[in-house]
């Protein structure tokens, strides 16, 4: 069975004992090791010796191995009991409770309520000698003097006001009981307004002398002939007392209920901000804001790469005094959280002469940056902490699931330009060979034997080696484009331009190699203008027309055909060949896709042509694709986007 120890935090002088007991029992089980800490209303108004009690505790018990909790509520041994419950704890190590009954109908003692609660949990109660038994957690107030004036003048006008409406009251024959419910009113809204028990004790006081003063008989005098009234004096005191009592410590959870609505806010949005963010930035800086948020302290933030600080990023509220930064001590008490990966600086041990606690932002070991929280002599309180724990934890796996994502991301440009490279080298070493082969031959053929031969034979290898470079050249224009749109540097340089002209450049360009194939070109209007890049436009049609030579027999005619199609010119290639797969009509546009299609003089095609034209089309704005053309043959289609003539008239 896996033991898990909790210890119980406490302001108390004895609570270091408890944790040190705590944690050697931990050590010799081999369990795990929980300090809990249980926030109540009455926190706020502990005094800054037991604060910072509880700040050393808590320190004491992080540096022992535990895991601090924090947990909020005013019923003390039901927490601690849900929490043990629910965290699957074993043993609850307890200091001598010294909350024992006063009186015989106090509460039972906190070790007795714990057994109520959780009787499946071993509870260890450990005696010390030094333990001060008579320790009971003290209340600060704030007795600033607008304060005390706000509470008293609060205070007073509630009882006139009650006091003036009892009078009404009265005048118009209400009974006594209804001017006490008045009474009873107004202390209890004196509790609700004021901030210390005292003012509607003192409220409960006046209500009944005031009561008994002006509405019991004799009138305006303290004495009262009727032989119940001093019972009803007590009852209506109590009443207003207790009452008051409750409504004052309903302020205080409904006070502590929305502080933690808020944190649990902070926490819910927190979550959405960083699962949003897609950079470093962004995470950095939805953390920042939901800091200040939660705490309302000045922020600095430095990132770690390569174990070094970045620059500090400063965040501090408008409202708020601008950061005091001492860039050398600061960034020597950062560097030592980054190095330690342990928090330092401002309420600690270790440089606490800086003005900022710095915290590591961190997955385990490692660590992504270092965040500082404005602090100085004002310490977090144990559920601040807390909760700032939890936000920087989120930060860092925020961050790590960042650098994991361009970590993947770069992999896997890596891994394709990898591909590409062995694509393109498997290809070219194939390709080349044809074309260098032949050319080389015919080039030594001419140079030794140029004599022997013929003209008509020596036209003939002219033809081959000129055709043969053409392939080289068109070869290396498209390795160029695909190196330019790969590494995203194909820029257009876009202008007005006639389909007809563009056409026709096309058909000049291709007029040589397309020997043997007539070629039309027809167009649905003569002005029909598109703004486009038009040499990029003719590389595509020069593309699409070698395919037709290529895979088409001698003689077979190529058509172009021009014409309006909405608010795109629209340019048909079709040829009369063998036509085009199904199966392939999408893949031909693929990068490095030729098929098993052979042109004539058994050479493969490297399969970049089609891309560049999809490429190309698509940057235009256009569309691309391949139909077939009746009887037989391809009809090559792509879109480009019109330009009104009007403009240029």
């Amino acid at each position: 069975m896996n033991e898990h120890i909790l210890a119980c935090l406490s302001s108390a002088p004895s609570n270091a004992r408890i944790i040190r007991t705590a944690a050697q029992m931990a050590q010799a089980f081999r369990g795990r090791f929980t300090a809990l800490y249980v926030e109540t209303p009455d926190y706020p108004a502990s005094t800054p010796e037991d604060k910072t009690r509880l700040l050393e505790n808590r320190k004491l018990a992080e540096q022992l191995g535990a895991k601090v909790e924090t947990v909020v509520g005013d019923d003390v041994p039901y927490q601690i009991a849900e929490f043990a419950r629910i965290s699957g704890v074993t043993k609850i190590v307890l200091g001598r409770s010294s909350a024992g009954r006063r009186h015989p109908f106090g509460k039972p003692p906190l070790t007795e309520q714990l057994l109520f609660y959780a009787p499946e949990i071993e509870i260890h109660i450990i005696p010390d000698k030094k333990a001060d038994v008579r320790y009971r957690p003290r209340k600060t107030r704030d007795i600033s003097g607008g304060q005390v004036l706000k509470d008293v003048s609060m205070s007073a006008l509630i009882l006139v006001g009650a006091t003036l409406l009892s009078l009404l009251f009265h005048s118009l024959g209400f009974t006594d009981a209804n001017i006490i419910l008045v009474y009873i009113l107004g202390v209890v809204l004196t509790a609700i307004a004021t901030s210390h028990q005292i003012y509607s004790l003192v409220s409960a006081v006046a209500s009944v002398f005031i009561f008994n003063y002006l509405f019991t008989v004799p009138r305006f005098s303290l004495a009262a002939y009727g032989t119940g009234y001093p019972v009803t004096f007590v009852v209506m005191f109590l009443t207003a007392y207790i009452t008051a009592t409750l409504a004052g410590r309903y302020k205080l959870q409904a006070a502590q209920s929305a502080k933690i609505a808020q944190r649990t806010q902070i926490l819910f949005d927190t979550d959405q901000l960083l699962a949003k963010a897609g950079s470093k930035d962004e995470i950095l800086n939805a953390t920042a804001e939901q800091i200040q948020k939660l705490l309302d302290r000045n922020i600095v933030i430095f990132e770690a790469e390569d174990g070094k600080l970045s620059a500090p990023r400063l965040y501090w509220d408008s409202g708020r005094t601008a950061l005091t930064y001492d860039r050398q001590r600061e960034h020597k008490a950062a560097e030592w959280v980054l190095q330690n990966n342990h928090a330092a600086g401002a309420t600690t041990d270790v440089m606490s002469d800086v003005n900022c606690l710095y915290f590591a932002l961190r997955v385990l070991d490692r660590v992504y940056g270092v965040i500082g929280i404005e602090a100085g002599s004002d310490p977090l309180d144990s559920s601040e902490q807390g909760i700032l724990l939890s936000i920087l934890g989120e930060c860092a796996l925020a961050l790590e699931n960042e650098k994991n994502t361009r970590e993947k991301e770069a992999a896997a440009v890596l891994a394709e330009s990898e591909q590409l490279r062995a694509n393109l080298l498997r290809t070219i070493s194939h390709d080349l060979r044809t074309p260098l082969t032949s050319i080389s031959g015919n080039a030594s053929n001419l140079l030794t034997n140029g004599s022997c031969f013929d003209e008509e034979t020596k036209q003939q290898i002219y033809r081959d080696i000129y055709n043969d470079s053409l392939w080289l050249i068109n070869l290396v224009e498209n390795l160029l484009y695909a190196t330019r749109i790969e590494e995203g540097r194909m820029t257009l340089t876009r202008t007005p331009e006639l389909v007809s002209e563009i056409l026709e450049d096309a058909v000049r360009h291709m007029s040589r190699s397309m020997e043997g194939h007539p070629v039309t070109a027809s167009y649905g209007e003569e002005m029909l203008l598109v703004k486009a890049d038009a040499k990029l436009i003719v590389q595509v049609i020069a593309n699409i027309m070698d395919n037709a030579v290529k895979y088409t027999p001698p003689g077979t005619p190529v058509t172009l055909m021009a014409e309006r199609a909405g608010n795109k010119a629209e340019i048909r290639i079709a040829d009369t060949g063998s036509g085009i797969p199904d199966e392939e009509k999408e893949k031909i546009f693929e990068k490095f896709y030729s098929g098993n299609h052979r042109i004539a003089d058994n050479r493969r095609s490297i399969g970049l042509g089609l891309y560049l034209c999809r490429a190309i089309v698509e940057a235009h704005g256009g569309t691309i694709h391949v139909e077939d053309n009746r009887p037989s043959g391809a009809v090559f289609v792509f879109t480009l986007p019109l330009e009104e003539t009007s403009d240029y008239e």
